[in-house]
């Protein structure tokens, strides 16, 4: 009876109902009341989730006056009157009782213990006293009444009876387990026919008579009560010797087993990726892309993208859609999804540094809110193997180099693994010379080392998509959506023409243009561009694409000099606060066609701005400060800057014919999604260039080829040259294997049909010996193995086109003979990057004046590298020179004066009005120089000889990257704050990254001039997420000190 009334007990302490997999586990034991874990899982066709939550509450004793049952005490149950009468109507007064407890809360409050609704034995002292007076009183009607009559209320336990009329309640094993333990006789070696209270709870059968069971029982045995049998049990409990309690260890494997489940459960949520209603992922996901992108609602294309099945089954996709359509927000769920639900790492890869930053500014909030990381990739920046993170999953923004660099050092690790997704923008791009070529090396690489990882490629429309989807092995998904209707016009002299390729003629007639030109205005725009751009300007938007640099700023010029002087006033406090700004990033210095045109709401936009400047133009124009911009074909594939009227001034970039991909670039950026009806272009022909636009407007998209043969087939031997420093591939068979995997071996036949692809293979692996950078060694089996070399490793280490890879050697090992320490002007000459040597032509006065401002010891350092102060002297004096010169060390060491002095000054305009340079060129070359010093660190890292270089480089790259007073450089490490930023900043007191991260945007907005409230939260959290990603990093490293060693040595 005893025995059955404690498993009874027991059995109350676990509530499981298997309906909703609700599982609360009370303890009660050897912790607080008040500690009470409960794990809910809820299953739902829509969501799943696993909450585990710490309930807490009131330490007043909760009150149970409507739960009441036969075993309450009699002061508390109404129906109890009497306390001398036997215990009668069993099955009414449960009954009873089960209509009163529905409802009732399933949990404990902080004075009751595993029993429920029952008083607990801790907090009510009188509870052993009470269930004493109930067995007083059974023992009263014992002796009053016949012993038969009363054996049935004595032989089992009050509760059981109850529970074997009851449905029984699902147990977990590890209970089930538990009770079996205890019911069962340790002296017996079998069960046999013994029953127990488990048994009979979990299979319920015919009732059993228990006047029979009284029967067979000696009756001179004493009957021990219930109370004597608790204090026995905890007795036993208190004295055994383990330091555990058995009751502890029970609930710990209830626990364990519960919380295994739970994680099992978890598992299979994770496998199946979905953790809520947004296409797998949580609601707030949707919230956050409302507040932070003001996107309330996807476009149905992109609802069917998301839902596609390889999407689900996660198959590579490529999915081409036009400019504008979209297609970004689609990549960006996709990477949350691999990121929340897969727990796994995403890499996105970007054609341009702009394009990184912008992103890593906008889905940093995201970070920040979501819980994973974002790091930055272009440039100088970004670490080599990426910092291995326990707690949170990266989503890696790259450069298409970076990229391929990043890729090569998680394949190194044997990390790649950790990269669930690799998304690609501009898919297009593989068909771009040198950068295509390393980008097909990237996916070569993926395709081939991980099965696992998926790979998703957006692009505009492509001629020849098939391609691609064999390279990739993947399915393709293509819409022709905008959200903005696209108009398409061309205008041949005072006449405008919609384009409709569809139709025979191509060229309908729309309407004349209707304008009053005077004869010296019509000599001075004989295209009407002014009368084209006056019908939206200044209340609407408009981009006008040139095809030079030069053009871009004389066409603002000019049509600043005939707009009416109304335009002035209009948001003319905008205008001279920007130009306030422009002046300031320049340090007082302001481009004169800048300061005619920002007045009337225009500027002009090419790689010829700073950085400072293209980003304060790009700002006002996003803001309506600017309605018109002259820009080049590069504006419309890098940021977005969209227009209500696109008009192309001709159909040139340079002197090359437009091609159709990047027409459809350019018209792309016509229509504003949610402030314009429709999007407007206007192509401005020529009767000379009529017939070869109608080809263009009508011909299909260009296809998109392998570049791996490139300029010479540096793409091919950069790729196995990293393939056998990755130990991907070991011998000739194996290389030919993988190379099957390319888009080169896609395209054979039209990319090489001379050649092929074995044949190309095995040049390749032969001019890889010639160079030294890798050599054939035999194995066991006489089989040659290719093994890479130390020189080879260090340049696909470095990234270090193989072009120059000797030359680069040689040069820093000259170096190490004579290294100038006083001076960076011999590690500025070494970082000088030799694809930017026969960009510029040195001016020779300048020349020899900077160089005879150099100390003794700077110019014994030009002679020693071949450029001596004689050969610069006689060629400014315009003498000839006997003796020869390396043309390409006196061009490379003039860019590095460039650099050195912008080194000592840091003011980009000064240096470049005193070497006489476009001020974009000497951006472009200090940029460059950045990214070619950290190259050349990496590479120097390789090379033992080098060993004095790797401290040396690492501070100058530094210097390089910002290249502006130190107490700037904490600041602009934050995403898309430039030095005129900084500056900013630093006056009004954010000093440091803590400041910035800390600080609040509406106070930013109103410190700051000319910030908007959306650019204002994106640096802070940019800032956030650098300092967030800066400490992560030293805890792994702390995390990493602390390990055990695996390989500990032990006895």
């Amino acid at each position: 009876m005893n025995k059955q009334f404690v498993s009874s007990l027991l059995s109350l302490s676990c509530c499981c109902r298997l309906s909703d997999f609700i599982l609360i586990i009370s303890l009660n034991a050897d912790i607080p009341a008040h500690s009470i874990f409960t794990i809910v899982m809820y299953t739902d066709n829509q969501l799943h989730d696993i909450v585990v939550k710490r309930n807490t509450s009131s330490s007043r004793k909760r009150s149970r006056d409507g739960v009441r049952s036969h075993v309450t005490p009699a002061k508390k149950r109404s129906s109890f009157t009497s306390t001398t009468t036997c215990l009668t109507d069993k099955e009414q007064i449960y009954t009873q009782d089960m209509a009163e407890n529905e409802g009732v809360e399933l949990c404990c409050s902080d004075n009751e213990d595993l029993f429920e609704g029952y008083d607990s034995i801790v907090a009510d002292s009188s509870f052993l006293a009470k269930l004493e007076d109930v067995e007083l009183q059974t023992r009263q009607c014992y002796d009053q009444q016949t012993p038969n009559a009363c054996a049935d209320d004595l032989s089992d336990s009050i509760l059981a009876e109850d529970f074997r009329d009851s449905s029984p309640r699902a147990l977990p094993s590890s209970q089930l387990e538990f009770q079996k333990a205890i019911t069962t006789p340790h002296k017996s070696p079998s069960r046999g026919a013994h029953s127990s209270s488990t048994n009979d709870l979990m299979n319920p059968g015919p009732a059993v008579n228990h006047a029979d069971l009284s029967v067979n029982k000696p009756h001179s045995k004493a009957r021990r009560s219930m109370k004597d049998h608790l204090k026995k049990v905890l007795m036993d409990n208190a004295a055994t010797t383990s330091t555990i309690s058995k009751m502890v260890q029970q609930k710990e494997a209830v626990m364990n087993e519960e919380m295994s489940y739970a994680m099992q459960a978890m598992e299979s949520i994770t496998t199946e990726g979905d953790l809520g209603p947004f296409f797998g992922l949580p609601s707030k996901v949707k919230d956050l892309i409302f507040r932070l992108k003001g996107i309330q609602d996807l476009y149905e294309w992109q609802k069917t993208c998301l839902s596609l099945d390889s999407i689900q089954q996660r198959r590579n996709l490529i999915y081409s859609l036009p400019t504008s359509g979209g297609k970004t927000l689609v990549a960006e769920i996709l990477i949350f999804k691999e990121l929340l639900c897969r727990k796994k790492d995403a890499l996105l890869i970007l054609p341009y540094i702009s394009l990184v930053q912008e992103k890593v500014r906008g889905l940093s909030s995201f970070g920040i809110e979501l819980d994973f990381m974002v790091e930055e990739y272009a440039g100088s920046k970004g670490k080599f193997p990426p910092v291995k993170r326990r707690n949170k999953n990266s989503l890696y923004i790259t450069t298409i180099e970076k990229g391929h660099s990043l890729v090569n050092s998680l394949i190194e690790n044997d990390r790649l693994d950790n990269i669930g997704l690799v998304v690609v923008d501009e898919l297009h791009m593989l068909g771009d010379g040198s950068r295509g070529a390393i980008l097909e090396m990237t996916l070569s690489k993926v395709l081939y080392m991980s099965k696992s990882t998926q790979v998703i490629g957006m692009s505009a429309t492509l001629g020849n998509v098939k391609d691609l989807q064999s390279f990739l092995k993947a399915e393709n998904y293509t819409n022709n959506f905008r959200p903005v209707e696209l108009k398409e016009y061309v205008k041949i002299k005072d006449s405008i023409y919609e384009v409709d390729p569809k139709e025979e003629p191509c060229f309908t007639f729309s309407r004349l243009l209707n304008f009053k030109y005077s004869s010296g205005m019509q000599k001075m725009d004989p295209d009407h561009i002014i009368a084209l751009a006056t019908e939206i300007i200044p209340q609407q938007s408009c981009l006008i694409f040139c095809a030079t640099k030069k053009n871009c700023e004389n066409l603002a010029g000019m049509i600043c000099k005939y707009l009416n002087k109304e335009f002035i006033k209009h948001k003319e406090s905008e205008k001279a606060t920007l130009l306030g700004e422009l002046k300031s990033s320049g340090n007082g210095s302001l481009c004169p066609v800048l300061q005619k045109t920002v007045p009337f709401g225009l500027a002009y936009h090419h790689s010829g701005l700073t950085s400072d400047e293209r980003k304060l133009v790009e700002e006002a124009y996003s803001s309506g400060v600017l309605c018109l911009l002259t820009c080049t074909s590069t504006l419309a594939a890098g940021i977005n800057l969209p227009a209500r009227r696109v008009i192309l001034r001709s159909p040139y970039v340079a002197a090359d014919f437009l091609k159709r991909s990047q027409y459809k670039q350019m018209v792309g950026r016509a229509g504003r999604a949610g402030i314009d009806a429709m999007g407007e272009s206007i192509l401005i022909l020529q009767d000379k260039d009529i017939n070869t636009a109608k080809n263009l407007l009508c011909a299909p998209m260009e296809k998109c080829y392998s570049n791996l043969l490139h300029d010479g087939g540096r793409g091919l031997l950069s790729l196995i040259l990293s393939l056998i420093g990755l130990k991907i591939t070991k011998t000739v068979d194996q290389v030919r294997d993988l190379m099957k995997g390319t888009l080169l071996s896609v395209q054979e036949a039209q990319v090489s049909p001379e050649k092929s692809l074995w044949d190309l293979t095995v040049e390749s692996i032969q001019t890889l010996k010639q160079k030294n950078l890798i050599e054939v060694s035999s194995d066991v089996n006489n089989q040659n193995i290719l093994q890479i070399t130390r020189l080879g490793r260090a340049t696909y280490k470095g990234s270090v086109d193989l072009s120059y890879c000797d030359v680069l050697y040689r040069d820093l090992s000259k170096g190490l003979e004579g290294l100038l320490l006083n001076s960076f002007l011999h590690l500025v000459y070494l970082v000088t990057p030799y694809d930017m040597v026969h960009q510029c032509k040195p001016d020779w006065m300048i020349y020899f004046r900077q160089f005879t401002n150099l100390s003794a010891a700077e110019q014994k350092m030009a002679t020693t590298v071949g450029v001596p102060e004689s050969f610069v002297a006689r060629k400014a004096a315009g003498q000839s020179v006997r003796k020869s010169v390396d043309v390409v060390v006196v061009n490379r060491l003039y860019l590095a004066l460039v650099l050195f002095s912008l080194l000592k000054e840091t003011n980009l305009w000064i240096v470049s009005e005193r070497f006489q340079l476009n001020r974009g060129f000497v951006q472009t070359l200090l940029s460059s120089a950045s990214a070619f010093g950290s190259s050349v660190l990496h590479f120097t890292e390789e090379l033992e000889e080098f060993w004095a270089y790797k401290a040396l480089l690492s501070e100058l790259t530094r210097r390089l990257t910002y290249c502006v007073q130190a107490e700037l450089i904490p600041l602009m490490e934050v995403s898309g704050v430039l030095e005129h930023r900084a500056k900013q900043l630093y006056s009004a007191g954010y000093k440091t990254l803590a400041h910035l991260a800390n600080a609040d945007p509406r106070t930013l907005v109103k410190t700051i001039e000319n910030l908007f409230k959306k650019q204002a939260y994106q640096i802070v959290a940019s800032a956030k997420m650098l300092l967030t990603e800066k400490a992560e990093a030293l805890r792994e490293e702390v995390d990493d000190l602390l390990m055990m060693p695996s390989d500990l040595p032990s006895l």
